[in-house]
């Protein structure tokens, strides 16, 4: 039985724990792993959120996670900057690796990582849920039998407005500590999906906006957003295929978008993260009298829907795809082939997000490798 760390309580801190708690109930092909350890900034909050979650022990210092004997594999759900430190200690102990992305904020420092994690020989998962999706999983099926032809032209967005009331408050996101803002907060994600369905971006050319050049301080004044919320990308991909990227966490009226559209020779696809139980298909194929897109409906026979639901139409949820990811690393490690972003694939995708900081900085089209 799998013993399991955590480092983290927030957002992601706790999809993680509800991960970890029903994986063994939605997929009964994996063991029921043990809840043993939870890490937070002091013991007061360590012994709360253990006690929700079901940890048998709490402490203050990460550390001590890390060290515990009982605990095989860490969940880090930490803010990007404390990722590279943790990341590293946790593989030297010897523990395997459950990671929210991105890696890191700079480039050396997913290297790092990266490279830690070829040393441990550990499994090194990336919290790349979206890929996880069964409606996603059908594209990706779609694609490979060619049923919209050759894909010629991919558009894919994130948006969320949770950035976008000029009135709230500084915090950490926008910090240059952090990162870039939405380009390596979002469009990771994307790329993410631009990866698992056609592979590598070859070439880039990226600008980048602040909708606000300040923020309100809460104890007073106001300091300057070092990030940048809106970001917009061109793209050409390895295989020839052209795209474009665009992110914004500053957008009214978007939740959790990630729309693509995918446009080949004989036929489209679209899909919307806020309609994940859904996706739209035009052919080409179909009589000129009744073309149009058609709404397809996730179901039991879009796997791993039927481990949830054994009825089509109901609908998953973002947590739903946290288990299925969870089950996807347990799988990886009983050494199972399993359906992963791992540190070395998830560096390309590192390795993207900064060539395009890079030319949005010389202003011209950058080379990812």
């Amino acid at each position: 039985m799998v013993g399991v760390g955590l480092i983290g309580t927030g957002f992601m801190g706790k999809c993680h724990a509800i991960a970890w708690s029903a994986v063994g109930a939605v997929f009964p092909d994996v063991a029921k792993p043990r809840l043993v350890h939870l890490g937070e900034v002091n013991e007061e909050l360590a012994r709360r959120k253990a006690g929700e979650f079901g940890f048998a022990k709490a402490s203050g210092d990460w550390r001590a996670v890390v060290n515990d004997p009982e605990v095989d594999i860490v969940s880090l759900t930490t803010p990007n900057q404390f990722h590279p430190e943790m990341a590293i200690a946790i593989l030297q102990a010897g523990k395997h690796l459950w990671c929210e992305k991105p890696m890191a904020p700079s480039f050396a420092e997913a290297e790092a990582m990266a490279e830690a994690a070829r040393k441990s020989g550990k499994v090194t998962a990336l919290g790349y849920n979206y890929i996880q999706s069964p409606a996603i999983r059908h594209i990706g099926a779609l694609l490979d039998e060619k049923i919209i032809g050759e894909v010629n032209h991919l558009r894919i967005e994130m948006d969320e407005d949770f950035m976008a009331d000029p009135e709230a408050l500084f915090f950490w996101k926008h910090e240059a500590a952090s990162g870039y803002g939405a380009l390596d907060d979002f469009a990771v994600h994307p790329l993410s999906l631009v990866s698992v369905l056609f592979g590598r971006v070859a070439s880039v050319i990226c600008d980048m906006a602040k909708p606000y050049a300040d923020r309100k301080l809460a104890a007073g004044g106001r300091r300057a957003v070092e990030t940048y919320d809106i970001a917009s990308i061109l793209m050409h991909l390895e295989n020839g295929i052209a795209g474009t990227l665009q992110v914004n966490r500053s957008a009214w009226g978007r939740k959790g978008r990630i729309a693509i559209q995918i446009f080949g020779s004989k036929g489209s696809i679209l899909f919307d993260q806020e309609r994940m139980n859904e996706l739209q298909l035009y052919l080409t194929a179909d009589r000129p009298t009744e073309q149009g897109y058609r709404t397809i409906l996730v179901a039991p026979h879009h796997k791993p829907y039927d481990a949830f639901l054994p009825a089509p139409g109901h609908g998953l949820g973002f947590n739903d795809l946290k288990i299925i990811e969870c089950h996807e690393l347990l799988t990886r490690l009983a050494g199972r082939p399993a359906r992963l972003i791992e540190f070395a694939e998830g560096l390309e995708i590192e390795r993207t997000v900064h060539a395009m900081a890079r030319s949005f900085e010389e202003k011209r089209w950058v080379d990812v490798r």
